[in-house]
């Protein structure tokens, strides 16, 4: 058993998910891989050595999101860090999509963290512990081709914050909840919009590379904050858009644009 509590780790089974299972066994946690797909998640956790074990799960079903906590609470003694990393991006305007494809983001990415975050507060309660929120940058502003993807992560947010004020009214003051917001990352869930038009605004600023934020949920852990933004400049931007709506619509297509550009030279140049 770990001298560490354990951690467990939604959307493992690759990319991001991937590198911060990977952090949180450097870190000395006994970590519980998960991902709907449990054979990548076994192979993840394989690679990871004797400290890291896995689990198939669907974050959208909290019965199972409890069974995977108690899964890990068996094995590690205590559940320390719970990052909600799942997520599900399909772009166009909203009246273009299926309603299967509206549901399937909002349940993933706002029930889905929901589902995380309450089932670890209360294996928590006891001793602390430390929730991370992988949202996004489209969860503080309008993202064109984007808006039920930001909707989501908008829940997100607005739950991780509430959520924090409601554990400090109850006096918990030894659980935290941190959100990582950060721009489009360079991971499986982009590798496929590169000829996207819908998913534009992601390529407008600089690519964040994954171990940039694994970097980040590093520095929350070891110090939490409500909210990170990366890289800084763009999340000012993101505040800025939020608190000026119209200024916000009208330079959408000079934003939308520029990714469009982006795109298509990394279409050329792969």
């Amino acid at each position: 058993m770990s001298t560490r509590g354990g951690a467990v780790v939604t959307g493992a089974g690759r990319g991001l998910g991937r590198l911060i299972a990977g952090l949180l066994v450097e870190r000395g946690h006994d970590v519980l891989v998960t991902d709907l797909d449990g054979e990548a998640a076994a192979a993840v956790a394989a690679e990871l050595g004797p400290r890291a074990s896995a689990r198939a799960l669907d974050v959208r079903d909290e019965v199972a999101v409890a069974a995977a906590r108690d899964e890990l609470v068996e094995r590690a003694g205590r559940l320390e860090v719970w990052v909600n990393n799942a997520g599900v991006l399909v772009t166009g305007p909203a009246w273009e999509q299926d309603p299967q494809s509206r549901r399937l983001m909002l349940e993933v990415n706002a029930l889905g963290t929901i589902n995380g975050t309450v089932s670890a507060i209360t294996a928590m309660r006891t001793h602390g512990g430390h929730v991370v929120n992988i949202v996004s940058l489209a969860g503080l502003a309008p993202v064109p081709g984007e808006a039920v993807y930001a909707a989501s992560k908008h829940a997100a947010i607005g739950f991780s914050l509430s959520t924090i004020a409601d554990l400090r009214l109850a006096g918990v003051r030894n659980i935290d909840v941190s959100c990582i917001c950060p721009d489009g990352i360079w991971t499986p869930m982009l590798h496929d919009k590169l000829d996207d038009p819908g998913a534009a605004l992601s390529f407008s600023g600089r690519l964040m590379q994954p171990e940039e934020v694994v970097a980040a949920v590093g520095r929350v852990l070891d110090k939490p904050r409500p909210v990170t933004t990366l890289p800084r400049s763009r999340g000012v931007q993101a505040r800025l858009a939020a608190l000026a709506p119209r200024v916000a619509v009208a330079a959408a297509p000079l934003v939308v644009a520029r990714g469009r550009r982006t795109q298509k030279r990394m279409l050329r140049d792969r």
